[in-house]
């Protein structure tokens, strides 16, 4: 597959892993957001990829991000870009200099919720001349059918949907290699030992 994303060429963009926003995701189980998240988070810590974390109006019901995300980067944590309300993301500029700052073109979003806190930052950055993917299965909507609704606009404007699964296997590239090694202990621990067990 030509143009592949990998560890080297990509940025990882977890968006509003709120303790409170997390609630309003009833589409997927709560465990399984918070399993691919940490996956999400732990590629990108161990393969030192470039990870950028964002929340919105923390004191409020929102709240801070996922224990699981300040434990697992705390350097992003405490560089986290934390929005006053905005919306999309991807309209705050603190976070779009961020993102900037990595110089990467290729990047990998996630974020909850899918219907409201990725849609707009997915769209507006493939808007800016960005490849995006969206990792579905690590965010939520409150309804089926607003997460559908959500993932069709998404692609109707070029966003590429994926899961944790599939894009850690993409930047994995090799299980023999070293990132690869690495990709898929995580993979393991955080994804398929239920499966397997």
């Amino acid at each position: 597959m030509k143009n592949k994303f990998t560890v080297e060429n990509a940025a990882m963009l977890l968006i509003d892993h709120q303790q409170g926003t997390i609630k309003l995701a009833r589409n997927l189980p709560y465990a399984e957001i918070v399993q691919n998240t940490r996956a999400l988070a732990r590629t990108a810590v161990e393969t030192e990829m470039p990870l950028i974390l964002t929340s919105s109006m923390e004191t409020n019901f929102q709240g801070l991000l996922l224990d699981d995300i300040q434990k697992i980067a705390p350097d992003a944590y405490e560089k986290r870009i934390k929005r006053p309300g905005v919306v999309d993301a991807w309209e705050y500029e603190d976070f779009k200099k961020a993102v900037e700052s990595t110089g990467k073109k290729k990047l990998i979003m996630a974020g909850l919720t899918n219907d409201v806190c990725i849609v707009y930052p997915a769209i507006s950055a493939v808007e800016d001349g960005y490849e995006v993917q969206v990792v579905v299965d690590a965010g939520g909507s409150p309804t089926t059918l607003a997460d559908e609704t959500s993932l069709r606009r998404m692609e109707k404007h070029g966003v590429t949907l994926t899961s944790t699964n599939q894009v850690m296997a993409e930047l994995a590239v090799s299980w023999s290699e070293d990132f690869g090694q690495k990709i898929q202990a995580i993979m393991y621990e955080e994804v398929l030992v239920k499966f397997l067990q």
